[in-house]
């Protein structure tokens, strides 16, 4: 008789409909100063909803130099997310940055999800391809996926990812779909961008929801593809997701995104906040190196005067700096600080000395590029003419060089190029006997530039010109 009982009371509560609620977040980037915000959010939702789960879509780390430069790069992220109590996180391409993964998984309270990385014993790096989360009796399955380049790796720099190899996102999680039979709730949690998110719900209808990030994109909270909803948020904490699945007989037949300003939230957690306080308490950080004379309006005004620090740190007649090597879109006038510096260029990069023909250089360029406007580097001692591709204008149909008074290149010539040790490192038309590793930071080639120069003004400055546009 009470085997029966109970039978039929655990039919009745898998008949019921039932809500698991999830709060998550994406592109983080070490945004410290709003995990106070974060923390009390996610507390407010826990006094609803006792067993909210917690996840990361990724790139929690890079970006914020009292995380990058403390003695475990990107540990106070880590420690504030253990304090918050998240549940689970993807790995981003910024997870591999300064070889410390290995020490940050071992002290995070939180597994990273990943299902197309495959580690060895050398790489140090312990993750799960999947994990399922038991919410009340209710099965909650989290797959992981990581971005890939044409390379065929993240986009982090290639010495970060010794002992690891990978597949394709799509080709690794089509493995799982078993997964949606044993649980009531299926969820990819993906880094690698909006637009693979969108095919990922087409080819799997198996999913409920896929929390996604790495590409940045702020979504409104309808984003429904082949029934499967879909969230991101811009990066930096800006805004954080509270997700509601409504489960009846065993699945989920409804869904539903509420955006939250975390910035703007009018609550903090105390001791969270103590906790960023400590971490924050570092006044080498705070010294003044120069002065912005005016606002620097956007992310290739910076590049150009961190190339401009590369040219006269070694004499150079051209420098390179790759799209995303700058980290910082736009600062204002005023104190510009070892702080900034630190923030605009976190990746500690080594300068790197090429010799290169205008040919050469060329052919540099347009591999990096990849066929994108948005991948095109940035540069000083030249300008390049960029032509759209008519039917994408995101594509690049061809480019040509310029000297900087817009007069002919040129491709005959031997020039000094200074670039960084990432750009080095993944452009596969350079041979090896081309680079020289100065065994310098470029952080501290842009600091001390800065501290020379005194007063800067890069305001109007542009190196990359769009024709017809």
């Amino acid at each position: 008789m009470l085997l029966l009982v109970f039978l039929l009371l655990t039919a009745t509560a898998y008949a019921e409909k039932r809500e698991v609620h999830i709060l998550s977040t994406n592109d983080m980037h070490a945004a410290l100063e709003a995990m106070p915000q974060l923390a009390a959010i996610a507390d407010s939702l826990r006094t609803l909803y006792p067993n909210l789960l917690v996840f990361s879509a990724g790139d929690n780390r890079t970006g914020n130099p009292l995380c990058d430069q403390y003695e475990i790069p990107a540990y106070p992220i880590v420690a504030l997310m253990n304090q918050i109590g998240f549940n689970g996180s993807a790995l981003g391409n910024h997870e591999f940055d300064a070889n410390s993964l290995p020490r940050l998984i071992g002290l995070s309270n939180f597994r990273y999800i990943c299902a197309n990385i495959h580690t060895s014993p050398e790489s140090g790096i312990s993750c799960v391809p999947y994990q399922v989360f038991d919410v009340e009796g209710l099965k909650v399955g989290v797959i992981g996926s990581i971005e890939l380049s044409s390379r065929g790796i993240p986009d982090t720099h290639p010495n970060n990812l010794h002992g690891v190899s990978f597949t394709q996102p799509m080709e690794a999680v089509a493995q799982y779909e078993w997964l949606s039979r044993e649980c009531n709730a299926t969820i990819l949690l993906s880094h690698t961008g909006y637009e693979a998110d969108v095919e990922m719900a087409k080819a799997f209808s198996w999913l409920d929801l896929i929390i996604g990030g790495h590409t940045h994109k702020q979504l409104k909270g309808n984003e429904v593809v082949n029934g499967i909803l879909i969230t991101q948020n811009r990066h930096k904490l800006h805004r954080a997701t509270h997700i509601t699945l409504t489960v009846d007989s065993g699945r989920v037949v409804g869904n539903q995104a509420e955006y939250i300003d975390v910035k703007q939230f009018p609550k903090k957690n105390e001791l969270v906040e103590e906790v960023v306080h400590y971490f924050s308490d570092n006044p080498a950080f705070r010294r003044v190196l120069a002065q912005a004379e005016a606002p620097f309006d956007n992310d290739q005004e910076l590049a150009i005067m961190v190339c401009d620090a590369y040219k006269d740190r070694f004499n150079a007649d051209i420098a390179i700096e790759n799209h995303g090597g700058v980290r910082i879109e736009h600062f204002p006038a005023g104190d510009i600080r070892v702080l900034d510096v630190l923030a605009m260029e976190p990746f500690n990069n080594n300068a790197v000395e090429l010799t290169l023909t205008g040919e050469e250089l060329h052919q540099l360029l347009q591999s990096y590029s990849r066929g994108s406007i948005w991948h095109f580097p940035y540069m000083s001692g030249l300008v390049c003419e960029l032509t759209p591709d008519p039917a994408d204008p995101q594509k690049l149909k061809s480019f040509r060089m310029l000297k900087l008074n817009g007069t002919k290149f040129d491709m005959k010539r031997t020039y000094r190029v200074v670039t960084n040790s990432y750009v080095a490192s993944v452009s596969k038309t350079l041979r090896e006997e081309q680079k020289h590793d100065t065994n310098v930071q470029t952080s501290d080639i842009i600091m001390r530039y800065l501290e020379t120069q005194g007063k800067v003004n890069y305001q109007g400055r542009r190196c990359l010109l769009i024709k017809n546009k």
